[in-house]
């Protein structure tokens, strides 16, 4: 086979996903003519994956052969560079060291963080049915839509206002952890680490609140918000915790509105989570990126299992600005039309590729593999002088190592591309 070809990814529905054809998801399976998928109009459709995680393998277009059994006999596709690099996580045997996705949300997914590498072999020893794999999983999103989300904790002096502004938060909290608190943000001398450990205190102590108390004040929180008796420093955050306490209604994880920074994002704008980094997604369409792993340590807004003593003890309490998180582009190589987000990882990083109509893009060899999917368009794929292949709006693409790449826009609009790839 050649060193470009399609591949088909897996559709997940989760209830958490956009519903139809309001999906990305939905939108592009349909497109590209999934095989056996059919469009329900009242089903969520959450994720498209493309790589090859065993819970969702891609298989290569026209055959039952996964991705993952293709590469393990083609090396040559991986790189002897990347298969080297990332031979502790399979690579030799055809696994790639990141997971590509598309991901459509309509409601919010958990308060969530992700473990260090350390923290994943720990927990998958001691409770494998639960943390399936001993992998870590940084992951990068990067906005399709207008996205929101919540991520990393927010500055501590505004904690310290929520919790002089909000007496339902404050009440979550021991007079003691909380005047602490306020004392060390006061103080500009303290050392990192008891900030970092007041913060700790804090968070534990709203996770863990008793059910009984923190469902009080959660509707008295509500009520108050809904009678338009927010506070100023409240308004910012008030319609987020009436969205997050509709879909999950009476559940803690609403509080974690006045710890995480809220932000919402543009179309090209994209947010890193490192490990230890809490979370949640909270609307929007989002190209997804993450090395290959299914760990998630969960806490709030989801009915699945919830651990908050790991959660509270793997988070590393850095706090500031959202900004922090942000993934700003940059140029790749001369390529005119390309932009490239690589986050501070070895696992994987994206370019986005957008060729008006009628114009070409080239891409240089690229160590190691990579996919691509269409998102928009219609076109071409050129490699090795003689090669090609007619691509369009769901397609996605293997790219096999040290394949130079010549992108092909159609004459009826733009074609855009995004396209996941590890280089050593």
């Amino acid at each position: 086979m050649a060193k470009v070809f399609k591949i088909v990814p897996t559709t997940q529905k989760y209830d958490w996903g956009k519903i139809g054809k309001t999906s990305k998801v939905a939108q592009y399976a349909a497109a590209a003519k999934i095989p056996g998928f059919t469009l329900d109009e009242n089903a969520p459709y959450a994720e498209l994956w493309m790589g090859t995680h065993p819970s969702g393998p891609s298989r290569l277009s026209g055959s039952d052969t996964t991705l993952l059994e293709y590469l393990s006999s083609h090396q040559d596709l991986i790189g002897e560079k990347v298969a080297e690099r990332f031979k502790e996580a399979g690579a030799t045997k055809g696994n790639l060291p990141f997971l590509f996705k598309v991901l459509a949300i309509e409601k919010a997914l958990s308060i969530q963080t992700h473990p260090d590498k350390k923290t994943a072999e720990k927990l998958h020893e001691a409770q494998p049915n639960v943390y399936k794999d001993a992998n870590h999983k940084p992951e990068m999103a990067l906005a399709l839509t207008p996205f929101t989300a919540m991520c990393g904790f927010v500055p501590l002096p505004q904690i310290a206002t929520y919790l002089k502004s909000t007496p339902e938060l404050s009440a979550l909290i021991p007079p003691t952890i909380s005047k602490r608190f306020v004392s060390i943000v006061s103080s500009p001398e303290a050392p990192e680490a008891e900030a970092k450990q007041a913060l700790k205190d804090v968070f534990s102590a709203v996770m863990s609140a008793e059910e009984s108390l923190f469902k009080a004040q959660l509707e008295r929180l509500v009520q108050r918000y809904e009678a338009g008796q927010e506070q100023e420093a409240e308004k910012g955050i008030k319609e987020l915790v009436l969205r997050l306490n509709s879909q999950f209604p009476g559940d803690i994880g609403v509080f974690c509105a006045f710890l995480l920074n809220y932000v919402k994002m543009n179309p090209g704008e994209a947010i890193f989570l490192a490990a230890g980094e809490p979370h949640a997604y909270v609307s929007g369409d989002i190209m997804e990126c993450m090395a290959t792993s299914d760990n998630v340590i969960r806490a709030g807004l989801t009915p699945k299992l919830r651990d908050i003593p790991n959660l509270v003890s793997g988070l590393t309490y850095g706090a500031g600005d959202a900004r922090r998180h942000m993934v700003a582009p940059a140029k790749f190589g001369l390529a005119a039309h390309t932009q490239l987000y690589d986050p501070p990882i070895p696992e994987f990083a994206v370019l986005q590729v957008q060729v008006p109509a009628g114009e070409t893009e080239v891409h240089p060899p690229i160590d190691g593999p990579s996919i691509a999917i269409v998102t928009e368009g219609q076109g071409a794929l050129e490699w090795d002088g003689e090669e090609r292949l007619d691509v369009s709006e769901g397609d996605v693409v293997f790219v096999g190592a040290e394949a130079g790449l010549k992108i092909v826009a159609g004459s009826g609009g733009r074609l855009t591309v995004y396209r996941a790839y590890v280089e050593v």
